[in-house]
């Protein structure tokens, strides 16, 4: 006994978009067909997907780059300005986890860290935040081969991380987050 199969369905008069294609297999509707016996079509985005879209494909590719550039820049002066070396964990800026809990954030130093940074004391500031002194030479290469791309259509070579090495860095900061918190040698070198 052989099943038949049923036709597709006729399209909907106001879904206004073509089904999609594939050629490689045989129409919907079909035995072997990927679709089933419904023939795919595309949706219309929503009101809001569609706004965004539409800014997404009117903006210029230069303006992410400048504009992260200018939040750092910004981001830099209130650090030079503010001097957070000075204050305490309840002094401006302030963390929230120190305050409520005693124990150091995984970002607990890194205000101070940039601080020394921006002065050149790249002891004093491994000192503070080991992690954030570590990753900022890659997440400024990263940042250049993004901006060289967009700003001026050059390709660098981009700095590619597999999975692994993203879940070992992952692992490491988790560590660094628990380890920097024990009151003894040699783990008080990392405390803030």
């Amino acid at each position: 006994m052989t099943s038949a199969v049923p036709p597709a369905p006729a399209a909907p008069e106001n879904i206004g978009s073509a089904p999609i294609e594939a050629p490689a297999y045989p129409p919907a509707g079909q035995p072997g067909s990927p679709y089933g016996p419904y023939q795919a079509y595309y949706a219309e985005p929503d009101k809001v997907t569609a706004f965004f879209g539409k800014v997404n494909r009117r903006t210029p590719k230069w303006i992410a780059p400048v504009v992260l550039a200018g939040c750092c820049a910004a981001a830099s002066a209130y650090v030079l300005w503010s001097n957070p070396t000075d204050g305490g964990a309840g002094d401006m800026p302030s963390c929230l986890v120190r305050l409520t809990t005693g124990f150091d954030c995984p970002g607990c130093g890194g205000t101070r860290a940039a601080w020394y940074l921006l002065h050149g004391d790249v002891a004093a500031a491994a000192q503070h935040h080991l992690l954030f002194v570590f990753a900022l030479p890659f997440l400024l290469y990263a940042y250049a081969t993004w901006a060289a791309g967009a700003l001026f259509n050059k390709q660098l070579p981009k700095l590619r991380l597999s999975f692994r090495a993203l879940g070992i860095a992952l692992a490491v900061w988790a560590a660094f987050s628990v380890l920097r918190n024990l009151p003894f040698e040699p783990f008080n070198w990392f405390y803030v």
